[in-house]
């Protein structure tokens, strides 16, 4: 292994990950985005509501930057460790953050899920917005207003694929229910809501150097179970001549996302 490697190995295993802040990647992963932009969706819809839930906040890195926030906006998060990130970052913005029990992965979940219930009254919210994060469709329908929204961006079924290709490791078989657009609209249906738009598309993610994709790796270790970067050095340092001499390795990822609306009041959402 040259120098070079290990130094970039050594710097990605001393280097912590908190809340869900990729910013210390720099340029050295660059993302070309699915043919729509969730953040501008959001906003779109943001912009003519009184309200928001944003689910899954993460770190509340991306609401924190969120180019408009209606005046009574929350947030909640499952994980402990990031409810108290995100709410230091978002407190000086008046921004609540509530802790919530996370919902079980969609395709896992009963017909009367008991699960990811949501500590708010009926109709309490206009919009609704999820990214990434798994859900109730019945909770999030709930919590929504007549004529509010519901938007969501997932990411679909064999997005660690190529992880597992870079890694030289075999890939998972299909899990016997993928995760899909059609199987969320089907659940967002079942729950009242109306789907107004949805589209499937593909992120991709090109690392440019073999310690940003080892610490993408480590930050997100449901990515591959298991994995560690002392185990891996050997392959990783064959990543690293890889990309010495080729260039930037890619990851794509499937995604999709849908808009929903709760019949009802006249709806004063785009």
């Amino acid at each position: 292994m040259s120098d070079a490697c290990a130094r970039l190995l050594d710097e990605a295993e001393r280097q912590p990950f908190v809340g869900w802040d990729f910013s210390w990647l720099g340029e050295r992963r660059r993302v070309r985005p699915p043919p729509w932009d969730f953040e501008a969706l959001v906003v779109e819809q943001a912009r003519c509501s009184p309200d928001l839930l944003d689910m899954e906040t993460g770190g509340g890195e991306r609401l924190s930057r969120q180019a408009f926030r209606p005046p009574r906006t929350v947030a909640v998060e499952a994980w402990t460790p990031n409810v108290l990130v995100a709410a230091r970052r978002l407190r000086g913005l008046g921004v609540p953050v509530v802790h919530v029990e996370g919902a079980r992965d969609n395709v896992d979940q009963q017909a009367d899920e008991p699960t990811g219930r949501l500590p708010f009254r009926d109709a309490s919210f206009h919009l609704v917005s999820n990214r990434h994060g798994s859900f109730v469709a019945s909770e999030a329908a709930r919590v929504l207003a007549p004529g509010g929204r519901f938007l969501t961006q997932q990411v679909g079924d064999g997005w660690a694929d190529d992880f597992y290709r870079l890694l030289d490791l075999p890939v998972p078989p299909p899990p016997p229910r993928p995760w899909t657009l059609a199987v969320a609209i089907a659940q967002v249906e079942a729950a009242g809501l109306e789907i107004v738009m949805s589209a499937e598309g593909v992120e991709q993610h090109d690392f440019g150097d073999v310690g940003a994709l080892a610490w993408y790796v480590k930050a997100i270790p449901w990515t591959v179970p298991g994995l560690s970067i002392a185990a891996f050095r050997p392959r990783l340092a064959e990543l690293h001549a890889q990309i010495q001499a080729n260039g930037p390795v890619a990851v794509r990822q499937p995604l999709f996302w849908l808009a929903a609306r709760k019949p009802g009041a006249a709806d004063a959402m785009r």
